[in-house]
């Protein structure tokens, strides 16, 4: 049987990683499939309090070494996360796939980068790291603090693709699969043949409205058309929880209706500012960010259709 005392030292113990300053910024890994591990963040703002840890990561692990798939916020997760990855298996890490140029996913690349592991991502990725991600930083250290973004830089990756490409790296044979401007210009999404495991990146979400800031909406809807048709188990979207393919069809539902939308309201000459009160879609209320993000994506759809009409009236 337990002690009190023992128990009352447990709950301690909890309570101060839970509640300090230091405690643990990348979460523990959880087995998806075998050798794949996901490490699920936490779906909301960045914050102080989630260590701006909302995106999730991952590694595959083979015969031969380990292949990471996004790094994470900060230098501290990143090293955070080799740890994480020492403790499961000591075969090296081979290589870290960056899925797509949001801050939350790629920070952590420094701690990798620095102990000599290869970082691959799409060309229009890195370029687009390259043209803002020092103001990202600044942004995170503000919000964040400089003692949790310290040591964390701007990561120049090693290798650049610009289409499809099977990898072999590590023991394992992963496909990074391009489907176009998507979410963002570069987006990739990783999938292991041998556990049927799809890394969806920036593609999908699960429970959180996707930001439409750097995307192209019919190149992200034809994308997801398209991703659809991989022969995938289980789907590590960029936010949320873990999915069955039959779970995954939330992104592609909120970006058909945010279009049919606003297109309406559009075509029926409602103005902006009107069509940001009118464009609510009560599906997806629950998801997080609603309030925030579905009205920013309103506002900049609205906006597109309108250059679009200017340009075509202009010709």
């Amino acid at each position: 049987m337990v002690s009190r005392a023992t128990l009352w030292a447990a709950l301690m113990f909890r309570l101060l990683v839970l509640y300090s300053p230091f405690a643990m910024s990348a979460p523990s890994p959880v087995p998806v499939d075998s050798g794949v591990y996901a490490l699920i963040g936490d779906n909301g703002e960045i914050s102080p309090r989630n260590h701006g840890v909302v995106g999730n990561a991952g590694f595959l692990v083979g015969n031969s070494g380990v292949v990471v798939v996004d790094a994470g916020v900060s230098y501290r997760y990143g090293k955070e996360m080799f740890e994480s990855i020492a403790n499961v298996t000591s075969l090296p890490v081979k290589l870290v796939v960056l899925t797509h140029p949001i801050q939350e996913f790629h920070f952590g690349s420094t701690a990798f980068q620095e102990r000599g592991v290869p970082i691959i991502a799409h060309r229009k990725t890195a370029d687009l790291m390259q043209q803002r991600c020092g103001n990202c930083l600044k942004n995170l250290r503000t919000t964040l603090g400089d003692d949790e973004m310290e040591g964390s830089k701007v990561v120049v990756p090693d290798r650049l693709i610009e289409n499809t490409t099977t990898l072999h790296e590590g023991g394992r044979e992963l496909q990074l699969i391009y489907l176009g401007w998507a979410s963002t210009p570069g987006d990739l999404a990783v999938f292991d043949r041998a556990s049927g495991v799809l890394f969806a990146g920036g593609l999908i979400s699960a429970g959180r409205i996707p930001l439409l800031r750097d995307a192209d909406l019919d190149g992200w809807i034809s994308a997801l058309d398209r991703l659809a048709r991989v022969p995938a188990k289980t789907i590590v979207p960029g936010h949320g929880p873990v999915l069955t393919p039959t779970e995954a069809g939330g992104t592609l539902a909120y970006l058909r209706a945010l279009k049919a939308k606003v297109g309406e309201l559009y075509k029926n000459d409602v103005g902006l500012s009107e069509s940001a009160a009118l464009a609510r879609l009560p599906a997806f209320e629950s998801w997080s960010l609603y309030e925030v993000v579905h009205q920013q994506n309103v506002q900049q759809l609205y906006l597109q259709l309108e250059r679009e009409d200017l340009d075509r009236k202009e010709r």
